[in-house]
């Protein structure tokens, strides 16, 4: 295969995983401190959790992110820019003429911006030219959490969202009072001080939950850590974490076609790709860890379509911003 087409194969997601060789896979154990059970999350471990999105115009989308939302731009390779949410997460924007899906494809997916500031970013996004799928926010005391909903530049749904203290949330909250928050830069966006989040959680949307939800957690060793009955949220990095949605009450239906792939960066991507290319539970997109001089991928199905994409970077120039805050403590 030419380093052209793994280059455009790879960085339909474009991948990630620290190589620093001081930093070691991180575990993603219970949050109720009971020891981790058996699995291969808990096994080869997560350093960071990034998502795909895909634009025609990737410029006015990075322009969008840094500007309106503060991210800060963690690797640009040109056609596809990553971009920093919370200390452990991201979203890499990548050009439709060069990735895996195009900007046409459903964008059958959301991701949630969690924040402690909810009221603050709510009063600064409405000074902003934002979309928004929210036409009001108010907080009604005992929910046992609060949202708003934006729409960036090209129609991914972009949920600014808070989790308070409540029984649902009792495994989550802990956590996230120990994730610290990450602020913008001063002076390179238009967020006021103060503002920042501290974790994500991508949302994905099916018609077979339950089929679905033992895929992830006796495949993928996922721990169950909300139920709210018809969405699921287990952790899958340091600050990041995933959701199932049953497409009948989401803000998505099913589609087959789905612009976004979901990306897991870890130090042991050999551990991962021999489990999983031998599982006969999964479909495999990658015949083989591709090998480049930026880093190592490969890519799977979930069982409703979505790609699933396993990264580590190495540690050289282009790569230096992200490497260093995927090592950062």
């Amino acid at each position: 295969m030419s380093r052209q087409i793994v280059v455009l194969i790879l960085l339909s997601g474009i991948l990630v995983a620290d190589c620093n060789q001081d930093s070691r896979p991180v575990p993603v154990a219970p949050a109720s401190g009971e020891a981790a059970r058996a699995g291969p999350l808990n096994e080869f471990g997560t350093t960071a959790s990034n998502v795909f999105f895909y634009y025609k115009d990737v410029e006015a989308a990075a322009d969008f992110y840094q500007k309106v939302m503060g991210f800060r731009i963690a690797a640009d390779y040109g056609f596809a820019k990553i971009v920093q949410v919370a200390p452990k997460s991201f979203i890499t924007l990548v050009d439709e003429t060069r990735g895996m899906h195009s900007s046409s494809e459903p964008k059958t997916t959301a991701i949630a911006l969690l924040t402690n500031e909810l009221e603050e970013w709510w009063d600064y996004i409405q000074t902003q030219d934002v979309e928004m799928r929210s036409m009001e926010f108010t907080v009604i005391e005992g929910r046992p959490h609060h949202g708003f909903v934006a729409i960036d530049p090209e129609g991914y749904l972009l949920e600014f969202e808070r989790f308070n203290d409540h029984e649902e949330n009792e495994k989550l909250i802990p956590i996230l009072q120990k994730t610290r928050t990450l602020y913008p830069v001063p002076g390179t966006s238009n967020v006021p001080p103060g503002l920042g989040f501290n974790a994500t959680i991508v949302w994905f949307y099916y018609k077979d939950m339950q089929g679905v939800q033992r895929f992830y957690e006796e495949v993928m060793g996922f721990d169950l850590l909300v139920d709210q009955g018809w969405t699921k949220i287990y952790r899958i990095g340091p600050s990041g974490y995933f959701g199932l949605v049953d497409e009948q009450r989401g803000m998505h239906s099913y589609t087959e076609e789905k612009a976004v792939t979901l990306s897991f960066f870890t130090d042991d991507i050999d551990g991962w790709y021999e489990y999983l290319s031998s599982n006969d539970r999964v479909e495999m997109r990658s015949k083989k860890i591709e090998v480049e001089d930026e880093y190592r991928a490969f890519i799977a199905y979930d069982p409703e379509g979505y790609y699933l994409e396993w990264d580590v970077f190495s540690d050289i120039p282009v790569n230096a911003a992200l490497v260093k805050m995927i090592a950062a403590p």
